[in-house]
């Protein structure tokens, strides 16, 4: 459901709506890491959740559940099991009134006016889409399930048009990811993967060698982790035939190529966007401080600047930690998951300081290889893909969960990978 937030309603246009009062005087705007984690940490006290779907995602896992070492199913966890004790409205928020404590809700039932004692604010993020020709139109992104499962479906298709139109194999096998972060790195490394088992099926495509082109504006990949990791990284990536362009942008996107800031022009069908993210834009629309990025801007209990009775968290917050003075936390589940863990307790008792110490990067590069950084100890290879998973898994609620995600990988590992395209609703292709 999409929705645009509108200014504060009068007070007679909220007396007219159907209303409810948030479980527990809670009122979680967001049913992503930050938000749900909220709603279940209060526990028994309860909480009311608005988000449009009925599930929470873990992001990290998405590019596995593109390359199908994982169904997609085990990556999103159904809000009402993750939260027992939170009620759940589909629906998204279309305007604050802060004076009556009141957000009106758009469902797809209609409006409803849902008051609340404490408003948490965490509606994440969205995908930085720039200003590029032609970006929206043509390119792919990786920001949900939806986006995985479209991801996945189109690299396959590209594969079987190649089969059947082979004058047209070079331009259908070459496949660009923009942006050389986390997600872009696991996105080629795993995708790439699953292309290479697919193309065994097709002889008629023997001749062609696939081209995977990983391109970044900065000088190398993986900027937030340590240069030797990075550099392992990109030798691993390397080996597998990844092209690596640094120092280069994105300057135009069409249906048959893209066109790079070094003046290349790459023939391809392919364009995964996945080039940063940026505070979801319904915060300033609520009247909300933000900074100079769109985050909304939070003290360090995690209450909105000059809102008493507002909080907020995860990645549409600017949010102030003690362990790193001056430099605000970055948009990653594991920084997600202890704000959660603060804000539920500043919402039930005497609000304290924020602190959390990272515990580090990490990064799989597919077939048993990855890189992580634990406590100063750099890991890589098998050990930095074994953490890296181990890590993963354990942040899944439930055991149930986490054994699915357990038993995908070991499925993937006896037997070969399962190369169907997965049915789902057309919608537009673009990143944002």
């Amino acid at each position: 459901m999409h929705s645009t937030l509108e200014s504060a309603p009068t007070t007679t246009a909220l007396q007219s709506l159907p209303r409810r009062a948030a479980r527990g005087g809670v009122l979680v705007l967001g049913g992503g890491f930050a938000g749900a984690y909220v709603a279940r940490q209060l526990g028994r006290g309860g909480a009311t959740v608005v988000n449009p779907t009925n599930f929470m995602l873990y992001t990290p896992l998405l590019p596995e559940a593109a390359a199908g070492n994982i169904e997609p199913r085990h990556v999103v966890v159904p809000l009402r099991t993750m939260c027992p004790n939170a009620d759940l409205v589909l629906g998204c928020a279309v305007s604050l009134d802060r004076e009556q404590r009141v957000v009106e809700v758009q469902t797809e039932a209609g409006r409803v006016a849902i008051s609340y004692e404490q408003l948490v604010i965490a509606l994440g993020s969205v995908t930085r889409t720039p200003a590029v020709p032609g970006l929206r139109e043509h390119a792919l992104g990786l920001k949900d399930l939806g986006d995985a499962i479209r991801l996945r479906n189109h690299v396959l298709r590209q594969i079987e048009l190649a089969d059947a139109a082979p004058h047209s194999a070079e331009r259908r096998l070459t496949f660009v990811v923009a942006g050389a972060g986390f997600s872009g790195v696991e996105a080629i490394a795993e995708v790439s993967e699953m292309a290479e088992e697919a193309l065994r099926h097709h002889p008629r495509l023997a001749h062609v060698e696939p081209r995977w082109v990983l391109v970044d504006g900065a000088q190398r990949i993986l900027g937030q982790t340590p240069d030797s990791l990075a550099r392992f990284a990109e030798r691993t990536l390397g080996r597998r035939g990844v092209e690596i362009v640094t120092g280069t942008r994105l300057t135009a996107v069409d249906a048959e190529a893209v066109e790079l800031s070094d003046a290349r022009r790459i023939a391809t069908e392919t364009v995964v966007w996945t080039a940063g993210v940026t505070a979801n834009p319904l915060v300033s629309a609520l009247g909300l401080p933000v900074d100079d990025h769109g985050r909304v801007e939070v003290d360090e209990t995690l209450r909105v600047l000059g809102q008493e009775h507002v909080w907020s968290l995860g990645d549409c917050a600017a949010v102030p930690n003690l362990a790193t003075p001056g430099v605000t936390d970055p948009p990653t589940c594991q920084h997600a998951l202890r704000q959660a863990r603060r804000l539920s307790k500043n919402l039930r008792g005497t609000p304290k300081p924020y602190r959390f110490r990272s515990l580090g990067h990490m990064a799989t590069l597919g077939r048993r290889h990855g890189i992580a950084l634990v406590a100063g100890v750099r890991l890589r290879g098998i050990a930095g893909w074994a953490f890296a998973r181990g890590y993963h898994v354990l942040q899944l609620p439930f055991a149930a969960r986490r054994a699915r995600v357990v038993a995908d990988w070991a499925a993937a590992a006896l037997f070969r990978r399962d190369l169907a395209e997965l049915s789902m609703p057309s919608t537009g292709r673009h990143p944002g």
